[in-house]
């Protein structure tokens, strides 16, 4: 009998994911603590010095959401509700284009946190020129609706949540629907789709 474990090809990309956020936070930190050290010791305030504390924060916050987003996701594995309010207002709570309101009101559990990530970065797509963004989780699903004057539901991509074939290969900026249709199939869960001329929602 073969007890070796049996690591898919979904498996190891999330490894890499998680890896790769890993060795990236920790230099990211300390270029962050120099800064903060350099304004304590009396370095004035500069165009430059803003310009690299808010690229800084805004590395630090990118970092954090794809560790979730796209890291390996234990099923035992929980997220502290002060967590996941931090990672979404840390991309999104900065006055942009793309408002996006998440209030689980609970601790969630990691896959389920990482699928709503994914329908999250997958909804950012939908709005070229910004908009509203709403999620919800509870009973153990998670319900998303988007809105903008103006939306791009490519049909190819949202097509493949529900499993058709894509006619090309997507590309690298919208991994997020190929790992969001894995992630709903791995966890036994179905996706649905609403298109709307000026919302849409994703239920999962």
């Amino acid at each position: 009998m073969d007890d070796r474990p049996n690591f898919s090809n979904e498996d190891l990309a999330s490894l890499v994911g998680s890896r790769l956020c890993h060795d990236l936070i920790n230099p990211l930190g300390a270029i962050g603590n120099g800064v903060e050290l350099m304004a304590m010791s009396g370095t004035s305030e500069s165009p430059e010095m803003s310009l690299i504390q808010e690229a800084v924060r805004d590395a630090q916050a990118r970092i954090a959401f794809f560790r979730i987003a796209f890291g390996a996701a234990a099923p035992d594995q929980v997220v502290a509700l002060r967590e996941i309010t931090a990672i979404v207002d840390g991309l999104y709570g900065k006055g942009g284009r793309t408002q996006v309101s998440f209030a689980p009101g609970r601790d969630m559990p990691r896959p389920e946190l990482k699928l709503a990530l994914l329908m999250l970065c997958c909804a950012e797509t939908a709005l070229p020129l910004g908009g509203q963004i709403t999620m919800v989780a509870n009973n153990g699903g998670v319900a998303l609706q988007g809105q903008s004057s103006r939306l791009n539901l490519d049909p190819e991509l949202f097509g493949l949540l529900q499993g058709e074939t894509p006619r090309s290969t997507p590309r690298a900026a919208d991994v997020q629907f190929l790992l969001l249709r894995q992630e709903v199939v791995s966890q036994n869960r179905r996706i649905k789709f609403e298109p709307g001329s000026d919302r849409f929602t994703l239920r999962a």
